[in-house]
């Protein structure tokens, strides 16, 4: 691991604001380091409101959206709400469904089939809008880059409104109202809205031409912050107040849906990385292993015993999907083993058999083994499908840009992408991507970097400390959890290997004999003799709470050792 302190800022500034918060140094350097710079901005960081929020009328085309949707509502029109399969996408299509069903029957849903017709408005979906008299689509997490399929929606007589956050291309759809906050010519605030984000500053809007206010709409946000959680989005700003009251309404009153999936896995209280972990992937699965309409189906339903059924199967798609996905990334790491004549800067493999489904996780997975930008194909009908992930600090969507004239079609985010391609394109596209990545890539990014917040001495490390470490949270990208680096700490004695084949390590350390802090370093379980010699080592960690038999107690989350 390559570690990275941040730098620290001034000692002036630091002064300043420890004594306009009334806080110690420490402190004031960590909200420093995340922007928060005076007192107005770090009462808006630690108690965010909904009154921060932005007007929705601010989104370009906002006004066209909702417009159109009051006259499909006055015409009693049928509406669609269109959405991907993830995670992102089946929240926000339960969303906008829901909250339109609240006062107007004539709408319904439309997830489109990851195998058959792949991502995005698909043109069997516009062909079933047409056989069953829909007027109005409404596409949330995808569409900014559909222009063949909306003019082909429009020859038909169908109106599109766009809810995306994906970048746009050179051009985009003629549709009647584009909402994607990433168009350069858009002049809302906030650009970092997933999918769901986007589809709920449209229901915003339309409530506030109701004469209703946002607060009218906090029931919608445990699908929000589930969103927000799933897609890797910085939790910042409009992103973090919707984070926020979204896990209080998670962690109060839930819909019935998501109650169902917390029921399965005896969690009390849920963080954002228990909804990354816990109620994400479970959402995810029915996309990935049989139909995103099966999560759209959960997360709309009102009662609970059917609700539990569904959530019943959900549980059992997830659990097929993860030893799929485990067998699948054994035989790619296979693979790239087999290949490894030479220094490579990508990880490119691919087998016709395998499932479309798991094939953005693996290449995760291998991500973190090999450290470089990833892609893993699979057979998709006539052509080829790839889901790309990136390391930090390297753009794979630019990359992918490089190497277009090989690909059918591609989209995505700097760290992950997804893209098609014809089978005779494979070879030619995989040593063109090698070949932008080996030329664009600064070669340190190919090593796994800790950025470090601060270096703390352990007696620093106090309860009260901890107390208002917890009210940072929210964590997620542009807020993560702050991490620390210490030195010279050594072993009280009880240093172990635990779980199984001992691939984690237990320790309790101390620093010039200050009062032992309990240690867990998960997958470090090959420190074990670095932390056992006599010699003081040095650790990264983040702070965590340990609870054991009813106790709570301060514990350091190991990250690195050396």
């Amino acid at each position: 691991m390559r570690w990275t302190i941040k730098p620290k800022p001034t000692q002036e500034s630091i002064d300043a604001l420890a004594q306009a918060l009334g806080v110690d140094d420490l402190v004031a350097q960590l909200l420093l380091q995340r922007g928060i710079t005076n007192y107005e901005q770090a009462k808006a960081f630690f108690r965010p409101d909904l009154i921060h929020l932005h007007n929705p009328f601010l989104m370009k085309d906002m006004d066209k959206a909702v417009q159109r949707i009051e006259i499909a509502i006055a015409n009693q029109e049928n509406i669609l709400v269109f959405g991907d399969y993830d995670v992102d996408g089946t929240t926000a299509v339960a969303l906008m469904s829901s909250f339109l069903l609240a006062t107007y029957p004539n709408v319904a849903t439309y997830i489109p089939d990851r195998y058959e017709e792949g991502y995005g408005v698909s043109y069997q979906g516009i062909d079933f809008a047409e056989d069953n008299n829909f007027s109005l689509i409404i596409a949330l997490d995808c569409g900014i880059k559909a222009i063949d399929k909306v003019e082909y929606a429009k020859e038909k007589g169908i109106d599109f409104i766009i809810c995306d956050h994906h970048r746009p291309g050179d051009k985009v759809p003629d549709a009647i109202a584009i909402l994607d906050p990433k168009q350069e010519d858009c002049g809302y605030p906030y650009k970092e809205l997933c999918g769901c984000g986007v589809g709920f500053k449209l229901i915003q809007a339309l409530t506030v031409r109701q004469g209703g206010s946002v607060k009218d709409l906090f029931p919608y946000l445990d699908l929000v912050a589930t969103a927000i959680a799933a897609d890797i989005v910085p939790i910042t700003g409009e992103n973090r107040v919707l984070a926020h009251y979204g896990l209080k309404v998670i962690n109060s009153n839930p819909r019935i849906g998501i109650q169902a999936i917390i029921d399965q896995t005896q969690k009390s209280e849920l963080t954002i990385t228990d909804v990354v972990f816990i109620i994400a992937p479970r959402i995810n699965a029915a996309g990935r292993m049989k139909h995103g309409q099966h999560a759209v189906a959960l997360l709309t339903e009102t009662d609970y015993v059917t609700a539990q059924k569904f959530a019943q199967e959900i549980e059992a798609f997830n659990t097929e999907r993860r030893s799929l996905d485990q067998e699948i990334t054994e035989e790619a790491l296979l693979q790239i083993r087999e290949n490894e004549e030479e220094q490579r800067f990508t990880s490119v493999v691919y087998k016709e058999e395998w499932h479309k489904g798991v094939i953005g996780i693996v290449a995760s997975r291998l991500t973190e083994t090999y450290y470089r930008p990833t892609l893993v194909f699979t057979k998709s009908g006539d052509k080829l499908a790839a889901s790309a992930r990136s390391v930090k600090g390297f753009d794979i969507y630019n990359a992918l840009e490089g190497c277009s004239e090989h690909i059918e079609q591609f989209g995505g985010h700097m760290y992950a992408a997804g893209l098609t391609l014809l089978e005779e394109q494979y070879e030619a596209f995989k040593n063109q991507f090698e070949k932008v990545v080996a030329e664009t890539i600064d070669p340190k990014l190919l090593q796994p970097e800790i950025t470090i917040d601060a270096q703390i001495e352990m007696q620093q490390i106090t309860p009260k400390f901890m107390r208002i470490l917890k009210q940072f949270a929210p964590f997620g990208p542009g807020n993560m959890t702050p991490v620390f680096m210490a030195e010279g700490l050594k072993d009280s004695g009880y240093a172990r290997g635990v779980g199984e084949g001992e691939k984690h390590l237990k320790a309790s350390v101390h620093q010039n004999g200050t009062t032992p802090i309990g240690a867990i370093g998960f997958n470090l379980g090959n420190k074990l003799e670095v932390v056992k010699r006599i010699k003081p080592f040095d650790a990264v960690f983040s702070l965590d709470e340990n609870e054991w038999n009813g106790t709570v107690s301060l514990q350091l989350k190991l990250r690195d050792i050396r």
